[in-house]
Order: structure tokens, then sequence, then C-alpha cells
């Protein structure tokens, strides 16, 4: 059995590999109790060399700021437009679709082919201005409360006007992607209109760079259970692969 040491390391040498570590699985690796993992975890925590999240830790900081689309924008731009030329292979002729709102989504709108015709509803602003010149989309923007950080709408007009309306598929911007908790955004009413999206549309597709697994926000959207695909750059470590695709989840790596 390893002493204190040796378990501290080969904890930090997991969690640096996988990005996240779960307690049960520590548990049968180390052939200890979860009273003593919870205990090497807090201590590491407190040196400052991992975060704890319910179940396991992460070697990234789970809980997410609120930041201007604006700076949003710049963070993993290649990345994120990689993901966004992914997510247009997946468009049809005369699909309807929604998009929320989020810098990942903008990258996907500036991917789509001048000539598709879609209907599009949108939350975002800037997601309607990138499409209203497309003359082969028809693009319906949702009205209410602005929250100008993300340049979107939310509130009670923006749902109601979604229950007038039946999607082929939603895409979908988070940030956060937590294995336990589910996804999330910063804001708590975004996220219940991104809970009523999912509700009025056939299939969910979520667009998150690599950076955005192992993180909270404040508001709750859904449980994992609840979408379809996920497209996601190599950033994403294998063992977060396998969990999604054992929940049913297809997951596309750019």
């Amino acid at each position: 059995m390893m002493n204190l040491a040796e378990r501290h390391q080969f904890i930090l040498n997991r969690i640096q590999k996988d990005q996240y570590i779960n307690v049960v699985e520590l548990c049968k690796e180390l052939k200890v109790s979860s009273v003593t993992i919870r205990k090497d975890l807090k201590l590491l925590e407190d040196k400052n060399l991992l975060f704890r999240t319910h179940g396991g830790a992460t070697v990234n900081n789970p809980y997410t700021v609120d930041r201007p689309v604006n700076e949003k924008e710049k963070i993993q731009s290649a990345e994120k437009n990689k993901i966004g030329i992914a997510a247009v292979q997946l468009l049809k002729e005369n699909d309807s679709i929604v998009i929320a709102s989020g810098t990942t989504l903008l990258y996907f709108v500036k991917n789509i082919p001048s000539g598709l015709n879609l209907t599009v509803v949108t939350s975002a602003l800037n997601i309607a201005l990138e499409l209203v010149s497309e003359p082969g989309v028809e693009v319906i923007q949702l009205g209410g409360l602005m929250r100008k950080s993300s340049s979107s709408v939310m509130g009670a007009y923006a749902e109601q006007i979604l229950q007038d309306f039946y999607f082929n598929t939603l895409f979908l911007g988070v940030d956060g992607i937590d294995l336990d908790y589910g996804l999330t955004t910063t804001n708590a009413m975004e996220a219940h209109l991104n809970r009523k999206m999912i509700n009025v549309s056939q299939k969910t597709i979520v667009l998150a760079d690599s950076t955005k697994f192992g993180k909270r926000g404040f508001g709750k959207i859904c449980g994992l259970e609840d979408i379809d695909h996920i497209i996601t750059d190599k950033g994403i470590s294998q063992q977060i692969v396998n969990h999604l695709e054992g929940l049913g989840v297809t997951v596309t790596i750019v």
C-alpha cells in the first residue's frame, strides 16, 4: 500500500493527465477508503495543487466568471472556429434551428455557407446580425431583458415566444460542463431560457471548447443525459469522453 506522499504524487500525476479525477475510482486504484481520498484531496487543495469538486477534483478552477462577449471571443479562438466548422457539417437544407448565445456559436454562424436555406430563432443579437444579410436564412430574434455581457436576451418574453415553435436542432453554448452536475452558465435566467430551448428541440448539440469541462456556472441548464451531441477540441481527456459516451452522448473532437 502506498504511503501519504506516494498517494499524493499518484493523484497529481493522474489529474495532470486526465484533468479530472473521481473519488470512487481513486479508492479502487489505491485500495483506500473514500474518507482517506477526500482528506488527500483537501490537503492538495490547501496547497493550491488542485480544486475539489463534487465526487472528485479537477486541475482547473471549476467556478466560472462572467466576462464580456468581446473578451470571451478572443479566448480559445482557433478551437472555437474549428468547432463551429464541424457544427456546420450537421446542418441540412431547410432545417429549423434555434441558436443560443455564446462566442463559440458566433464562430458557428460565421461558417454557415451562403445559399443554405434555414429558419433560425436566436436569443443572441450578434448572431442575428451575422445572419440577417443571408438571403436564404429567415431570422427570428427573441425579445426580452437584455443581458449586456453576452449581447443576448432572456426572461419571460423570450420563453413565451419559444412556445410557438419546434426545432430540428438546438445549438447550445455553455460556461461549464461538470460530469456530476451537468451543463451550466453564469446567469440563472439564461440557464432557464436554455432549458426551454431544449424542451422545444428534437436534438441538442453543445458547442464547447475543452476548457469548459470540469467547470460550473451559477445557473444549471440541464444534466448530461438531456443532450445528444458535444463538439469540442482535442484538449478533452479520454476519461471524460468515455464518461460522456457511456451516457449515450455523441462526442466529436476537432
